[in-house]
């Protein structure tokens, strides 16, 4: 089977909190998409332009420790240092671990559209990985 060439990201309905979804080919680009799914969760980061470069180390984990870690590191920045990814770059640290490598404007520049997420709910978490690509769906607590 043919590993699936799109890679993309929504928001779904769900009752309380907001639940995303993301996939791409690889584990790298579905995490990647999973971040601009959080972002665009609660902003519309359109027209904002990025003014900085970060860079977090993921330390091995399970491929769910992973995603969540990454999410919660967006949650971290953006309640302390006032900073959200505009772009997102994922690679395999070659040990078990991801290296993310973000372009980021600060949480002032994009506009608000909806409940800022306080944490990622490890409540019905998915994140998997077949012949035609990966995919997870994440519920944020808000």
């Amino acid at each position: 089977m043919e590993p699936r060439v799109e890679r993309g990201h929504r928001c779904v309905p769900h009752t309380a909190d907001v639940r995303i979804e993301a996939w791409a080919p690889d584990r790298e680009g579905c995490v990647a998409e999973a971040v601009a799914a959080l972002v665009e969760s609660f902003t519309d980061p359109a027209g904002a332009s990025p003014n900085a470069e970060r860079e977090f180390h993921a330390p091995p984990a399970a491929d769910d420790d992973l995603l969540v870690g990454v999410l919660d590191e967006v949650i971290f920045r953006m309640e302390t240092a006032d900073e959200l990814p505009l772009t997102t770059e994922v690679t395999d640290d070659g040990a078990g671990g991801l290296l993310v490598r973000w372009r980021t404007t600060g949480t002032a520049e994009v506009e608000l559209t909806g409940a800022v997420p306080k944490a990622v709910s490890l409540h019905e978490l998915r994140f998997s990985g077949d012949g035609t690509g990966w995919s997870c769906t994440v519920t944020l607590d808000v």
